[in-house]
């Protein structure tokens, strides 16, 4: 009788545990559930927003989008997004590498460090950016005397945004890391290779993909920063406004159609972003899939 009715399972059937082989009507509603609220919450708005940008046609939609200052702010998105993730790709390896593969004094503190992103608001990062480098700052003073300006201008942006990304690439990095061990680096030490011989040939080919992963990460956050960029940037027009807050200036000026329009190259951005993710995705799992085989 067992034998007759394990034949009618599907063979990923019958390798799970009896409590997991819900019924269909259970997988359904669940399933049914997950993309209901996908559908509201995630694709409704974002067709929602391209609906208010075509409104008024075309034409407005390529008018707004190719402004003067909101091609300035899209300039501006995307060089703050070349400085900080590199700066970040930079630090989250070296972070990663030290925390997983030596043993040293003050690595628990390095790694509550790393989160503390996540754990504050980015508008008190913003602030604090302004504490230390306004014109009434601690260091305001000494940076007026040899005119240099870090708020209100290029490096503010760059600061704050570099302050909210940098986790991500260490976060993603210190995991993996962690799980692959020090055997293969040991052994490569054991035959004569040389910090970074031992750093190009074992370590980066094995953290390639989470690595490229957590960059795309760092850049999807990296442009869509609104918060600490917000504080330290000044809302100047067509010179300190990224693409966030250029959107919320035009929807405060009640010029919805270009706010949308502007929005919408966000949404691209972030298309373009969840593509090479999934391409990573794709190409990690075949990666995984041909070790796993030992090929």
């Amino acid at each position: 009788m067992a034998g007759a009715i394990t034949t009618h399972l599907s063979p990923e059937s019958a390798k799970r545990p009896n409590h997991i082989n819900e019924s269909p009507l259970v997988r359904y509603i669940l399933i049914g559930i997950a993309l209901l609220f996908l559908g509201l919450v995630v694709v409704l708005p974002l067709i929602s927003i391209f609906i208010e940008a075509f409104k008024k046609g075309a034409e407005v939609y390529w008018a707004s989008i190719t402004e003067k200052d909101a091609l300035s702010a899209l300039k501006l998105t995307l060089l703050a997004a070349v400085i900080a993730v590199p700066l970040n790709t930079i630090f989250g390896v070296a972070a990663a590498w030290a925390i997983a593969k030596f043993r040293f004094r003050g690595k628990n503190l390095l790694i509550t460090l790393i989160d503390l992103p996540f754990a504050v608001s980015p508008v008190i990062a913003g602030l604090v950016f302004i504490l230390l480098f306004s014109a009434q700052g601690y260091f305001g003073t000494w940076l007026d005397e040899r005119s240099i300006q870090i708020v209100f201008a290029l490096p503010g942006i760059v600061l704050a945004t570099t302050f909210v990304t940098f986790p991500f690439v260490a976060r993603e990095l210190i995991p993996l890391m962690q799980g692959q061990g020090v055997q293969e680096e040991e052994a490569a030490a054991s035959l004569g290779a040389k910090g970074w011989q031992i750093f190009l040939r074992v370590t980066l080919p094995n953290i390639k993909w989470g690595l490229l992963y957590g960059i795309i990460l760092c850049n999807a956050r990296a442009m869509g920063e609104f918060g600490a960029v917000s504080v330290v940037s000044g809302h100047i027009r067509g010179k300190t406004n990224t693409l966030p807050l250029h959107v919320e200036i035009l929807y405060n000026e009640y010029q919805f159609s270009a706010s949308f329009a502007v929005a919408s190259l966000l949404v691209l951005l972030a298309f373009v972003t969840l593509l090479v993710k999934t391409l990573v995705e794709w190409k990690t799992e075949q990666q995984q899939t041909l070790n796993s085989k030992g090929v």
